[in-house]
């Protein structure tokens, strides 16, 4: 059904848009004159499925095909600044979390995929996503399953997404899988968010502390050594250091911005190279403090998500494949690869998993636990869930020790400017007295 874009008035006459799937123009207009909005303007979506051509003043249907042309999809996709990770935005991940819990909800009400998502599509006020769940709702009717019709569109959902929905349809049970779905990502963000809160104290509290020692630097310090030299007094050798510094800020404060444009650009030419991420991952994995808590936070999403998948009936091999992707290090990504090798060759799962290196013996003995007992997935389970409290602890740890560091180094700092601005002003109370 093709999609049209429009504009007009409300009831309260104030401007309002959006879209709306109907047969024609006309149509379109009949429907929306129903919700009582008075149209003054409608035209098909570019690129939208069955998008209305005229021919002798009559509408017309053509053939069937997919709301967005490859080409528009990858304008979008470039628009919405996808990275070569395949990370989405924290407001992506939430919307598509929203999505997953309507989903799961009307499902579970045995609501047939596409009212559930038409139903979706009426309370959605964003009009992208609205395009895009009109999109998957459109291939749903033309025959394609519901996996790969979340797949046309990578991304909001993922590798993993699309993974677990295809298994939860290949074995009837969409409805439990979106409900494990939004579980799990439910999750995930409440972990992802307690640690980004974490770090943004430390971080807020320095960048704070540097523009107030700036504005010494680059207004009050040089005030009062003019006053001290307009006197005749010979400035001290911390004073005349503080003096030069601040003259550099202020006259070539450009040239530093590039040096530092310069250099971020270099790391992220070197990290975007295999062979660099490489080595920063595994150097961030071995930081102190610092590594342990990325380790322990990949590994419970490393679990969590085996767990996950497995519980959906995604088959070992595919798991590990699309766990990878969650990680957000390569160190772990190799490893990964390497133990699928290794278990496509014959091997079992623990085994390669402790000859890693990588990953901590208790994974390896939980997982050879439950291959043996046939509860791998409740292990995971328990070893996500055991991951997940020592990342909160080890999150704790690693701002407990930081914030009284980035204390230490700003009272130094400000320590230093207030010595500098002090010894001359002491000097020419000696010189008075």
């Amino acid at each position: 059904m093709p999609v049209f874009d429009w504009k007009g008035y409300n009831a309260k006459g104030k401007t309002v848009s959006g879209v709306v799937d109907a047969d024609s123009p006309r149509d379109a207009r009949v429907k929306l004159r129903r919700d009582h909005i008075m149209v003054t303007q409608v035209k098909p979506v570019k690129g939208s499925a069955g998008a209305v051509v005229k021919k002798k003043g009559k509408d017309e249907k053509p053939a069937k095909r997919s709301l967005f042309s490859s080409e528009l999809q990858e304008k979008l996709r470039k628009a919405r600044g996808r990275g070569g990770g395949g990370a989405k935005s924290k407001k992506r991940l939430e919307e598509v979390g929203t999505f997953t819990r309507q989903l799961s909800t009307l499902s579970r009400a045995n609501i047939p995929i596409t009212e559930s998502l038409r139903a979706i599509i009426e309370q959605t006020e964003n009009k992208r996503l609205g395009v895009v769940y009109r999109d998957i709702r459109e291939r749903i009717s033309q025959g394609s399953s519901t996996a790969d019709a979340l797949s046309a569109h990578p991304d909001y959902f993922d590798e993993l997404y699309v993974a677990m929905v295809r298994s939860g349809e290949a074995a009837g049970k969409l409805d439990e899988v979106l409900e494990r779905l939004s579980v799990f990502m439910q999750e995930q963000a409440r972990v992802r968010n307690k640690v980004a809160a974490a770090l943004a104290y430390p971080i807020i509290m320095l960048v704070v502390g540097l523009l107030i020692v700036s504005v010494l630097m680059v207004a009050v310090v040089p005030k009062i050594t003019q006053m001290i030299k307009g006197r005749g007094q010979e400035l001290p050798w911390a004073t005349q250091f503080l003096q030069d510094l601040a003259d550099f800020l202020v006259g070539w404060w450009w040239l530093l911005l590039l040096a530092v444009i310069f250099v971020a650009l270099l790391f992220n030419l070197y990290y975007s190279s295999e062979k660099g991420r490489l080595k920063v991952d595994t150097k961030l994995l071995r930081f102190p403090v610092l590594g342990d808590m990325l380790t322990k936070q990949a590994l419970s999403r490393f679990s969590q998500t085996f767990a996950t998948l497995l519980r959906s009936g995604v088959p070992v091999v595919r798991c590990l494949e699309v766990t990878k992707t969650v990680l957000g290090n390569r160190l772990l990504e190799n490893t990964i690869d390497g133990v699928r090798e290794k278990i496509l060759e014959g091997a079992d799962i623990a085994s390669p998993i402790k000859q890693s290196g990588v990953f901590p013996p208790l994974v390896g003995y939980m997982i050879a636990v439950g291959e043996q007992s046939g509860e791998l997935d409740s292990m995971m389970v328990q070893v996500g869930d055991s991951y997940q409290e020592e990342v909160e602890i080890a999150t704790n740890r690693f701002t407990s020790l930081i914030e009284p560091v980035i204390i230490l180094f700003l009272a130094l700092l400000v320590g230093f400017i207030v010595m500098a601005i002090l010894m001359p002003i002491m000097q020419m109370s000696q010189s008075f007295g």
